[in-house]
């Protein structure tokens, strides 16, 4: 069952960021580790190569590289910043937080941190918290980050998934709007389907869920066909839902920016939606699927193209592990 419908929202999108490690990990590459071909890759994800974090190089490194690329580009000030999210599944520390790493690095004065842990849904899921704590009136400047160094927690003896994954991070600057500026947030979507968690995890301390044995191994582990058609279905119930209940068709949508994880999943949610993939913001090809970065790093690379106008509407769609999803409907600004 979703939820869904419109927002109150006093809250706008005032600047972005991304960074991405330097090496690249290419599919030729993965040609040597494990029984795979780049023509096979391709064909069935879309991926030709993933950026790979140094060994010394960490999950909160790349959030603060993130920020501090959205205050040289944007000019921006972050001291006053009065919360901090951060989106990961791959952090180095459970705590202190990847927000409260950042909060130190970045000399912000006086914020609360926490980290969101939603898997591929994360960053959205975090945008959804950032406007809720402007509304409240309690806060006026959020940083929303979302970051992974998946290659720290990949299985690089299982050719099912470490053709898949890669590292970067992407940081949104969330700001109470001016007076009399409407907000930005447009619609909301929520969904979880925490029965089936089992087909896309990484365990932590527990060696089961439902009873069911798992692999304890702190890698992750996927199910990729059940994953695949629990993502066609309800992703694209989600989607459609999302858009009837704010009032908005496929045709009058500018950008749909979901979770970058699979090419041929995306043409085939496109498919059901009858979103044109024209449409969709992706950026498969280079960064591989980076979970909660994903899909502030395909917007932002969007920004940089050009592609992006203010205005726009853009539908941004995070799913993945718990099985969880999270939809926005957000009006672009920059």
């Amino acid at each position: 069952m979703f939820q869904a419908g419109p927002l109150h929202s006093s809250a706008v999108v005032t600047a972005i960021g991304s960074y991405v490690p330097e090496r690249a990990l290419t599919n030729a590459e993965l040609e040597r580790l494990v029984d795979t071909s780049d023509e096979w890759i391709v064909q069935r994800t879309g991926i030709r190569e993933r950026r790979i974090a140094r060994e010394d190089e960490y999950c909160s490194d790349l959030c603060i590289a993130a920020a501090r690329d959205l205050t040289r580009r944007f000019a921006v000030d972050l001291s006053d910043v009065d919360y901090i999210l951060t989106a990961t599944s791959s952090p180095e520390t459970v705590f202190p937080s990847m927000s409260a790493r950042a909060q130190a690095a970045l000399g912000i004065r006086a914020a609360g941190a926490a980290d969101v842990q939603a898997a591929c849904a994360g960053f959205v899921s975090a945008l959804q918290l950032a406007n809720g704590l402007i509304l409240s009136g309690l806060h006026r400047k959020v940083l929303v980050i979302g970051a992974e160094t998946l290659s720290k927690i990949t299985d690089y003896a299982d050719r099912t998934t470490c053709i898949l994954f890669g590292d970067g991070a992407a940081a949104f600057l969330v700001e109470a709007a001016e007076h009399g500026e409407p907000g930005a947030f447009l619609g909301s979507c929520v969904a979880t389907s925490g029965e089936s968690g089992r087909h896309l995890y990484r365990t932590a301390l527990s060696p089961s869920m439902d009873g069911v044995p798992l692999a304890a191994s702190g890698k992750i582990v996927q199910n990729g066909r059940e994953v695949y058609k629990w993502a066609v279905s309800e992703v694209s119930a989600g989607v459609s839902t999302l858009l009837a209940a704010c009032g908005r068709t496929v045709e009058a949508l500018d950008w749909f920016a979901p979770h970058n994880g699979n090419a041929r999943m995306l043409e085939a949610i496109c498919e059901r939606t009858g979103i044109p993939m024209e449409k969709t913001l992706h950026c498969l090809p280079a960064y591989g699927n980076t979970s909660a970065a994903s899909i502030p790093l395909a917007i932002d690379a969007a920004f940089r193209e050009g592609k992006l106008r203010a205005g726009d509407e853009l539908l941004l769609y995070g799913f993945g592990g718990g099985l969880v999803q999270a939809g926005l409907l957000l009006r672009w600004t920059l």
